[in-house]
Formats: C-alpha cells, sequence, structure tokens
C-alpha cells in the first residue's frame, strides 16, 4: 500500500508534528508499506529517508509565525499526487489542505484527515467571539470531505462528537529509548542550577498559543514563597526576546537556550531537570511532555488541553496562569524522588511509537474497506470515537 502523506506548517528543524510524521512514516516502512511525504519547504528536493521518500515543494512563509510555510500551488499539489498514484491519502492540516478531501473523493482515493491542531482553541485564542459556530460548520465539512478522521485524544475528538461525526482515536508515540531516566546527567543540572535549586524546564516553541508566559510566573511564584527555583527554556520562537526582557526586569533565574540542534541533549535536559511546565492551553496530544515523561521527569500541564489525559497520574493539571502552576509544581516536589520518576516513567510506557504506527495503519485500512458517502455516516454515528490504541 503507497501511503502518500501531505502537510503544512511542519517546523524547519523539530517540532511535535515533524516527530510524529517521522516516525509514523519509518512505521509505514518498516510494516512494508511505501511511505512519500509531501512537505513545503524553500525550494523543490526530492529524497529517500528513513521515513520513506520526502517530496519538498516550494511554499511561501507564513508571516508572523516563526518560519512556517504551506503548500498553496494547488494546481502543482494536484500534479505531484497524480504522479505518485496514492493508495490512500493522509492529510495533516485541517484549514489549507481540506481540500485534499474531495480532491482524494474525485480520483477515488481513500483519504484521512489527522487532527493535529484544536479549531476550538484556536479560534478561542485568535478567532471571533462565535469561534464555537464556525468551528463547527468547519469541523462538518472536514469529515463529510474526508473518509476517516483520525485524533490522538479524546479531548481532541469532542469538537467532532459535538456534531455527531465519527473520528478514530489514536495516540501519538514517544521513543522510548532515546528518551531514558538513564540521561539524567549531574554535569547537565551542574551547568543550569546550584546544588540545592529546583531546575524547572520549559520546552517548546515561543510563540502566543503556547503561552510561555506561565512558565515565568510560575517561577516567580515559586520564588516569592523562598524556593530556590531556576528555569531552563529550550526552544524558540517570535516571543523569546520579549520574554528575556520580562524575566531580566523581574530578576527571574531564567536560561534561555533557543533551539537544541542535539536531540541527546535534549533528552539528557529533560531527564535532568526535577520538573517540567507544559501550558498550552490548545495542545492536542503533547509530544514533548510525554518525551519527558518518557525521561522520568513529571510534567505540570494546563487543565484547558489534552495533555491530562497523557499524562495520567504522572503530573497534575493547573488552571489559569500563575498560581495554579506553583501549587501543582510544589505538590509534585513534596512526592519522593524516585517514586515520581518511577510514575513518570511508567505512564510514556504506555505510548510506544508500534501502537501508533498499527492504529494509524487500521484506520488507512478501513478507509478503504468501509466507505459510505459522507452523509450517511454522520447520520448514522453517534460522534462516539472508535478507540484504537490505549490511552492509559
Amino acid at each position: 500500500m503507497r501511503i502518500v502523506r501531505v502537510a503544512n506548517y511542519v517546523a524547519p528543524r523539530s517540532g511535535g508534528l515533524k516527530t510524529a510524521l517521522r516516525n509514523l512514516g519509518a512505521g509505514y516502512q518498516a510494516a512494508g508499506h511505501e511511505s512519500v511525504l509531501v512537505i513545503p519547504g524553500e525550494k523543490a528536493a526530492d529524497e529517500q529517508t528513513e521515513q520513506g521518500r520526502v517530496i519538498t515543494l516550494p511554499g511561501p512563509y507564513l508571516p508572523g509565525l516563526g518560519g512556517y510555510r504551506v503548500l498553496l500551488d494547488r494546481r502543482r499539489l494536484a500534479a505531484t499526487l497524480r504522479s505518485l498514484r496514492p493508495d490512500r491519502l493522509e492529510i495533516s492540516d485541517r484549514t489549507t489542505l481540506r481540500w485534499l478531501g474531495r480532491w482524494a473523493r474525485r480520483n477515488d482515493i481513500p483519504s484521512m484527515m489527522v487532527s493535529h491542531e484544536s479549531l476550538d482553541g484556536l479560534l478561542r485564542l485568535f478567532g471571533p467571539a462565535s469561534g464555537r459556530r464556525v468551528a463547527d460548520v468547519l469541523n462538518g465539512r472536514t469529515a463529510a470531505e474526508h473518509d476517516r478522521i483520525v485524533c490522538t485524544t479524546r479531548w481532541a475528538a469532542r469538537e467532532f462528537a459535538r456534531i455527531g461525526a465519527p473520528v478514530d482515536l489514536v495516540p501519538l508515540g514517544v521513543d522510548l529509548a532515546r528518551f531514558s531516566p538513564e540521561r539524567h546527567s549531574a554535569a547537565m543540572r551542574a551547568r543550569w542550577a546550584a546544588p540545592d535549586d529546583v531546575l524547572l524546564l520549559h520546552c517548546g516553541r515561543l510563540s502566543p498559543e503556547k503561552k510561555p508566559r506561565r512558565s515565568l510566573a510560575a517561577l516567580q511564584g515559586l520564588r516569592h514563597q523562598g524556593v530556590r527555583a531556576v528555569l531552563v527554556v529550550a526552544g524558540a520562537g517570535p516571543l523569546r526576546h520579549a520574554l528575556q526582557e520580562e524575566a531580566a526586569s523581574r530578576r527571574l533565574p531564567v536560561r534561555f537556550l533557543g533551539h537544541l540542534t542535539d536531540p541527546l541533549e535534549v533528552a539528557a535536559l529533560q531527564a535532568s531537570a526535577d520538573v517540567a511546565i507544559a501550558p498550552g492551553p490548545i495542545e492536542t496530544f503533547g509530544l514533548s511532555a510525554l518525551e519527558t515523561l518518557a525521561s522520568g521527569t513529571p510534567v505540570v500541564v494546563s487543565s484547558q488541553s489534552a495533555l491530562p489525559e497523557v499524562i495520567g497520574p504522572a503530573g497534575l493539571a493547573a488552571a489559569g496562569d500563575g498560581p495554579g502552576y506553583v501549587t501543582a509544581i510544589l505538590d509534585l516536589l513534596s512526592r519522593p524522588e524516585e517514586a515520581r520518576r518511577q510514575a513518570a516513567r511508567a505512564q510514556a510506557e504506555k505510548f510506544p511509537w508500534s501502537a501508533s504506527v498499527a492504529g494509524f495503519l487500521a484506520a488507512h485500512l478501513a478507509s478503504g474497506d468501509d466507505r459510505v458517502p459522507p452523509a450517511k455516516t454522520l447520520r448514522r454515528d453517534t460522534g462516539r470515537p472508535q478507540v484504537i490504541g490505549d490511552l492509559g
């Protein structure tokens, strides 16, 4: 089976979507299928990689979003897809690429849309007060135009369940060998914190929708309570300079590392922190948080996001912008270190990439076996997601 995947908003150097695409593609290849990924870039390219063939088509920057490019030339993309003759089409962008569902139907190709983002959440942050109605209309069109919708958490599936649209629930995974408590490094800790300091970690993109200021507020709250805490921020983004200025003005001990190119350095940092903070309110899965758990470090997450579902008992959810995170961090620190690290690792072990690959392949096979007109699909289904995987 030739699975052609098309994605926009793929970060040029790292990011959850990039990680997911790489691991799923490698899994498809290992299972004996042919994986082809089509993404935007600065210039055209075509190469063979561990995740299969990767085709890059020229796509323009989106201003203000930190380097993301999009595929806007529909004719060129459609011609590329026709030349590839896919058996299945997997689409990872519910906005600018939704038209591919209609294209696939006209060409009798089963299609699957992967919901990597929450329209509810995005419209809540940036859109009008009527965002929920807008999301319902757009999600209804997405469900009608594709043979399958895959969501990675129940939280992400809710906006489809609300309109009675069927989804497959397939969690993403984590590399349990790369991210391990064994990468804990005393030298890494000593680089950023004194022996008696609490080492906090914010690992993620510094952009408005990720709410990185919540991590600074948590650090400030802890220090006001007399906790010797320092914060390390691994990640780049449009808010970096503003955050640096704010941390300096408040005299907060924050170390901004920018984008780390060495994946093992990232893994060692995640394994060496005491607590990580993942404050984004619209995360539909949270790969970075899961990688941190696999490294043996508990995580405090936003109660508004899907992450409480992913971290389970290995972390805590906080509401609001600051005090809730302080309380949650103190709660985690009060637990015996060995117990909290073992709990983090145990939760992450529920999410191997092998299970994700199997779930995605099952959804692909089903999209070809039970194709029905979309209107009938929406009428006969209650919107309850079919679970293909383990969410713990």
